[in-house]
């Protein structure tokens, strides 16, 4: 009887002391060559920033953090200037190891199977940085050597960074693709360039939807997901009426069994118009083709509208609500930035967005062959 009572005694302090670990996870780690670095301090990621949230002293090159979190999140240690990645939930009892004299700043973590995810995506982030800081590297020195920017020079390493990006952004797909169920694949698929990739994302937060439903970011991301599926590639384009130039109504259905660009530009926007040579030497080549364009301006004045279609010598048909990005089109096309473009094929479906330079030159190309 003796033994049972004690038996049952053991078993009730284990029940408790797992039901006060689950409210909580903790942090053990261990610091190795910490030098005159005393503490570690943990910081909190959420759509509202990232800030500090607790602080503990290095004893002996040993630390321990005990927090609580409201739901699965992104956390950070910041070490001595170095920040380290951590995905945690109340529960997780993590290792963490790291030597502050590694100038790469490994470390080592068990416990939580998202934290070492992160970590293995920090890994993959690292090897492409560290790419893109060579080319930069050869760049300058080259640069440096000429005594002055050179267009030959840039146009043989825009390529090669461009290629550095669109490896990276192929291996983050592969890693979203095989981590949905996990939170460090949402957090890489933010990394990638939203424009660019807007398709893939849409299609993420389709699959994810459901899943992490107490975190405000992955929530946001979902929500502002479904609000532009609407006008992402794959779409029928949303049907619009806007007045012209010259006073008169245009309507997207206007171009019906036509290709056609909307291009979102504007006079005081200097990267649309240093855009707007390359779009008028494509229009050159492939109007006759069918390739059309309707320019809309985000100017409130007409004056400087006009100015600058005659400077940059825009033959196409321009219209405009002169309401910069409160106008009911820049609302229907969910427009935050520009340029912007959308291209339409003569079915009414988005087939590019936002493709500028030699993007647009071979989407064309490609199209019109």
């Amino acid at each position: 009887m003796k033994r049972n009572i004690l038996a049952c005694m053991a078993a009730a302090a284990l029940f408790l002391a797992a039901c006060k670990d689950s409210k909580t996870f903790n942090i053990s780690g261990t610091i190795e060559h910490p030098g005159t670095v005393k503490w570690v301090y943990l910081l909190k990621t959420d759509t509202a920033g990232m800030g500090v949230v607790d602080s503990v002293g290095i004893n002996d090159g040993k630390f321990e953090i005990k927090y609580n979190t409201p739901y699965q999140n992104l956390y950070k240690l910041r070490v001595a200037g170095t920040v380290f990645d951590l995905v945690v939930q109340n529960g997780d009892n993590i290792k963490f190891k790291t030597d502050l004299s590694d100038s790469s700043h490994a470390y080592e973590i068990s416990g939580s199977e998202a934290s070492e995810k992160i970590r293995d995506f920090n890994n993959l982030s690292n090897i492409y940085g560290a790419k893109n800081s060579k080319l930069a590297d050869e760049y300058s020195n080259k640069a440096a050597a000429l005594g002055k920017e050179s267009d030959s020079l840039i146009n043989i390493y825009r390529p090669i960074f461009q290629k550095n990006i669109a490896d990276y952004s192929n291996e983050v797909l592969k890693f979203v693709n095989n981590n949905k169920s996990s939170l460090a694949g949402f957090y890489a698929v933010a990394s990638l360039d939203r424009y660019k990739y807007e398709k893939e994302m849409v299609s993420y937060a389709d699959e994810i939807k459901g899943k992490f439903a107490d975190n405000p970011a992955v929530q946001a991301f979902v929500k502002q997901m479904e609000s532009i599926k609407p006008i992402s590639i794959g779409h029928k384009a949303p049907d619009l009426t806007i007045k012209s130039i010259d006073g008169k109504d245009i309507k997207l259905s206007d171009y019906k069994g036509k290709y056609v660009m909307l291009d979102f530009w504007a006079s005081w926007c200097a990267p649309c118009r240093q855009e707007n040579p390359n779009v008028v030497k494509q229009y050159g080549k492939y109007h006759d083709k069918g390739f059309n364009i309707l320019g809309i301006s985000l100017d409130t004045e007409k004056a400087d509208w006009q100015k600058a279609i005659n400077a940059d010598k825009l033959t196409w048909a321009h219209a405009s609500d002169l309401q910069r990005f409160e106008g009911p089109t820049e609302r229907l096309y969910h427009i935050e930035a520009i340029p912007s473009n959308f291209i339409i094929d003569p079915q009414g479906v988005i087939v590019a967005k936002n493709i500028t330079g030699t993007d647009l030159e071979d989407f064309l190309k490609q199209t019109f062959k």
